[in-house]
């Protein structure tokens, strides 16, 4: 499997650099807590009740120091039921700080997540050919996890530490102005390194959260073709890729870990030899009778925690910088451009849609391989309740023109009508509501067989269902599954068949009861008494519906109403069987090659 070898595009200098800068990324999460307006507001209360409670307590412990010399005994009780009564309410309000952050931390996070989530799974496939499944979860699951640690722990206790760094200054000011002053002279060199070793912090960091993308994408589509990598004997190479992704992330992570490390060593080490330093000259004002014990217990505590404030304020700016790498790629998923997007003003589809479809002069190259046009000036017109079916050897063009009326891509060139109404002028559900779709590739989810079927439709019944079922040719099996059409089918369809699978995705079509039926392919997993059994079904299917089928085999389209060659992106036949085979041509030479030489079971 090819690799990438970089987790993301590469970014200029400039551009790694302001992002460097960039902490104002976490702005974005605003919208997110706007509507959590009062859990927000008791949160930030109990906060500076908090803190206020955490400025308190040193007086309290001024007064029982102080106290020892006191003969009241009685007076020196009431000073620690104080210190206990204010220890008291500070636990309690950090316990409801903590409840209330948390939950708050939590119900954002989840909307995050459901905002990515609804983004990505509207966005068209030209989005999923830039960017890997593997990668797009990775965002949904490391980067929310970071802002989380961020919202519901990281900004509380980095305001709680700012509102007693501020607090507890003015307190040590008020307490002796000249230990207070000996101690500002440490700030600047704790803010330094900071700064300096907070932007490098950040700039490592994103690039941390990309390699563990990476090797997310690359474990995902590993996993997902674990059959594929096992029959070819790729696994020794599949795990050397991840071990490389795997290590390539953990040097990044070291690297961003010595970093971090490196700032608490210089912090603490500033922060503490000045509490040191504070402590002797305190220590000799005390002796001079300058201060009493109690003022000076009070003062190193203030101190204490101020140092404390800034240790974990320098901690937190690590956290702040990381969530803020994780915010902005979270924001590039959500603000990506999508090349297919439904108009402002939609046009409303008919509500009995008769099902004609019109292609008018319609060229088109995908995004991914622009040099390539797929199609050429396609049109024609296919009358409602027509039965088409489209041929032609591989790459000619064929289910691209499924993928374009699923509005999947948008033309480059011409338009494309359902009922006369441009499908760009129409939001995309309401058109995709008249159209049943059977792939080439039988997409089976996690879960039981009649829940597969029942995809089609929601709200059908299981006689609805089991009905679909009994036409598509599935009855049969899905009955001697251990727990019937209640049988959980494993990720992907794992138990059962290709064969199965397909008929499994025909049912669906079959109980969707769509007015448009597009078939892709949709009995090459088949055995030829399961296709004859289908095609029979979806011959009474297709009657009273615009049915667009592709095949290769041509015996599956025998009886269509019209058939289309298509050769090189263009239209070069048109007609029946057997008016295709009177003319010769590509057609003729197919259907020799398939009927002639007994490859009709291709």
């Amino acid at each position: 499997m090819a690799r990438q070898s970089a987790p993301a595009a590469p970014q200029t200098a400039e551009e790694e650099r302001a992002k460097s800068k960039n902490i104002g990324a976490l702005k974005t999460l605003f919208p997110y807590i706007a509507p959590y307006r009062t859990l927000l507001v008791s949160a930030g209360v109990v906060l500076v009740l908090t803190a206020f409670l955490s400025l308190l307590l040193p007086m309290a412990v001024r007064r029982v120091v102080d106290g020892f010399d006191a003969r009241d005994t009685a007076l020196l009780d009431q000073y620690f039921g104080a210190a206990i009564a204010v220890a008291a309410l500070l636990a309690l309000g950090t316990g409801l700080r903590y409840y209330l952050v948390t939950r708050l931390g939590e119900r954002v996070v989840a909307d995050i997540r459901k905002s990515v989530f609804d983004r990505t799974l509207g966005m068209s496939p030209a989005f999923f050919e830039k960017i890997m499944t593997g990668e797009v979860l990775s965002r949904l699951t490391t980067d929310t996890t970071l802002i989380l640690s961020v919202i519901s722990s990281s900004v509380s206790i980095a305001l709680r530490n700012f509102l007693i760094l501020i607090g507890g200054m003015i307190l040590m000011l008020l307490t002796s102005g000249k230990l207070t002053g000996l101690v500002l002279l440490l700030v600047p060199l704790v803010l330094v390194p900071i700064v300096v070793l907070g932007r490098k912090l950040r700039k490592l960091s994103r690039i941390n959260q990309d390699w563990i993308a990476a090797s997310s994408g690359n474990a995902s589509e590993a996993l997902t073709s674990v059959q594929t990598v096992q029959a070819f004997t790729h696994v020794r190479e599949s795990r050397a890729e991840f071990d490389r992704m795997t290590e390539l992330s953990f040097d990044s992570a070291k690297q961003r870990i010595g970093v971090r490390a490196a700032m608490t060593v210089i912090v603490i080490f500033l922060i503490f030899t000045g509490i040191v330093g504070v402590l002797w000259m305190g220590a000799r004002d005390v002796r001079d009778a300058l201060m009493t014990p109690g003022e000076l217990v009070q003062f190193v505590i203030y101190a204490i925690m101020v140092a404390g404030s800034v240790g974990a304020l320098s901690e937190i700016w690590g956290e702040l910088q990381r969530a803020a790498g994780a915010t902005e790629r979270l924001v590039e998923l959500l603000t990506m451009k999508d090349t297919v997007e439904d108009p402002e003003n939609p046009r409303p589809m008919p509500a009995n849609c008769e099902g004609r479809i019109t292609f008018e002069d319609v060229s088109f190259t995908y995004p991914a391989r622009p040099g390539t046009p797929v199609l050429d000036e396609i049109a024609f017109d296919i009358r409602p309740g027509e039965t088409v079916a489209l041929v032609g050897p591989s790459g000619a063009g064929k289910s691209t023109i499924l993928q374009l009326l699923l509005r999947f891509f948008d033309p480059d060139e011409g338009r494309i009508k359902l009922d006369g109404i441009d499908l760009r002028d129409a939001r995309r559900d309401d058109f995709r509501r008249k159209i049943a779709f059977v792939p080439q590739d039988a997409v089976i989810f996690a879960t039981s067989a009649r829940e597969n079927i029942r995809f089609g439709r929601p709200d059908a019944t299981d006689a609805e269902v089991e009905a679909a079922a009994k036409a598509a040719a599935a009855d049969e099996f899905l009955s001697r599954l251990p727990d019937g059409y209640e049988t959980f089918v494993g990720e992907r369809g794992v138990m059962l068949s290709g064969g199965q699978k397909q008929r499994i995705a025909i049912a669906r079509a079959i109980l969707r009861d769509a007015p448009v039926l597009l078939l892709d392919e949709a009995t090459s997993a088949l055995d030829a008494e399961s296709e004859q059994a289908v095609q029979h079904a979806v011959e009474q299917l297709s009657e009273g519906r615009t049915t667009l089928i592709v095949a290769h085999r041509l015996a599956t389209v025998k009886k269509a109403d019209r058939i289309l060659v298509f050769e090189r992106g263009r239209i070069v036949a048109e007609g029946t069987h057997d008016a295709l085979v009177a003319q010769g041509g590509l057609y003729a030479r197919l259907a020799r090659l398939q009927f002639t030489a007994g490859l009709a079971a291709e």
